[in-house]
């Protein structure tokens, strides 16, 4: 077995990425740049990360699992918190800087992208959904679930989109707008409306 990974290096090699990405953007951020930044061989780069689009998502996500909110007895409390956490994890600079390069990378390599969605937004969704039906424990589990889905989609989708092409502007405005329109989605039961 080798020796262990330094983390001070682990940490010079994400800063470096960051650092790149907001001054010289995704396409400039390879790993030679990323390398050199970090005063580090691309050999060991490549002993902790197998591919560019690996690193650059540690390092604007994080190489540990996203820590969720806390449920508290108030939904539309917890929607709104949701809403700040998804806005800001998104309005970073250095996170602004990747999404586009990684949406093409995406689309070249479905694998990458299920990795990161198996990492990060199935336990997101998965507690989202447990926190809809705490919610509505009157509603059937397909019902909770259904909704839950339209919710978190929405959430990603809103979220992205204002981080992305407006940060953090009006972010309390924009917050409180989402997070009053998921709370009332989350509400509407889908089978009165099909019994309409």
């Amino acid at each position: 077995m080798g020796r262990p990974r330094d983390p001070q290096v682990d940490e010079a090699i994400l800063a470096a990425t960051r650092e790149l990405l907001v001054e010289c953007g995704y396409q400039k951020t390879t790993i030679t740049a990323i390398a050199r930044r970090a005063k580090l061989g691309t050999a060991a780069i490549y002993r902790r990360w197998a591919t560019r689009e690996s690193l650059i998502e540690d390092a604007i996500f994080g190489m540990q699992d996203v820590a969720l909110p806390e449920v508290t007895d108030d939904l539309h409390a917890d929607l709104l918190t949701w809403t700040r956490m998804f806005l800001v994890r998104i309005a970073e600079p250095a996170t602004r800087a990747a999404i586009p390069g990684l949406l093409s990378a995406y689309r070249s390599d479905e694998g990458v992208y299920e990795r990161l969605v198996t990492r990060s937004e199935h336990p997101a969704r998965a507690a989202l959904t447990a926190r809809v039906a705490a919610a509505f424990p009157e509603r059937s589990g397909d019902a909770n679930a259904a909704v839950s889905e339209a919710v978190f989609d929405l959430l990603m989708a809103a979220t992205t989109m204002r981080g992305l092409t407006s940060g953090l502007a009006d972010a309390d405005a924009f917050c409180a707008r989402t997070a009053d329109s998921l709370a009332l989605l989350v509400t509407v039961d889908r089978a009165e409306i099909g019994a309409r």
